[in-house]
Parts: structure tokens; sequence; C-alpha cells
């Protein structure tokens, strides 16, 4: 299957991974790869105009990844995971969607 986006992601995703079981994180990598094959709300659902969620459910953890495109490229459509955390609440918690936008401002001034 042809993928629609390719992914990056930042050092504190790296860091969320491996600081999980490794069939938890392994469950997460199959679901973001399972995204970008198939749209899906349940996988990968916007937040608001900027920020979007990599969701995986797993053994009654609910597991998050923020993420926002960068479309600079006309070639290759990217999405940038910016960092993870188990969701303990019904709403995402502001903070975190605050800590995907800072990190979304810094990625494309250090890419200018």
């Amino acid at each position: 299957m042809e993928k629609n986006f390719d992914i990056i992601f930042l050092e504190e995703v790296f860091d969320f991974l491996r600081n999980l079981k490794a069939k938890h994180s392994e469950k997460i990598l199959y679901n973001i790869r399972k995204s970008q094959t198939k749209n899906d709300p349940e996988l990968f659902k916007k937040l608001n105009n900027d920020i979007w969620e990599f969701r995986t459910l797993y053994q009654g953890n609910h597991y998050r990844l923020f993420a926002f495109w960068d479309k600079t490229n006309t070639q290759n459509t990217l999405v940038i995971s910016t960092h993870g955390f188990i969701k303990k609440q019904g709403k995402v918690p502001e903070k975190e969607i605050l800590k995907a936008q800072k990190l979304r401002l810094e990625y494309f001034k250090d890419k200018d």
C-alpha cells in the first residue's frame, strides 16, 4: 500500500517509547504505520488547526503521540511527531496541546 505521508519523530517521542514495555511501543508503532495508509480518526485525529494525535488503546492504556503537518516540500508530505503521553482522563490536557504547538513553532523556526 502507498503511504499518504512520512513521519519524523522528535527526540521526546523516542524517549517516551523507550520508557514503555516493548509490546506497548510495538503496538503504537504498528498503529502509526497503519495510519500512514488508511484515513482512520481512531488512529490519527485532528485536535485543532495545527495539532493532531496518533491514538493507541492497548491493554487499557490510552497512548497519545502529538503531531503536526509539514507540507513545505510539495514532493514529500511529512508528519512531525512531537511527544507522547498516557491519557488518564476524558479530555486531552491543554498543557500537552500547548507543548506540541511550542515544539511546532520551534521546528519551523529552526527549519528556516
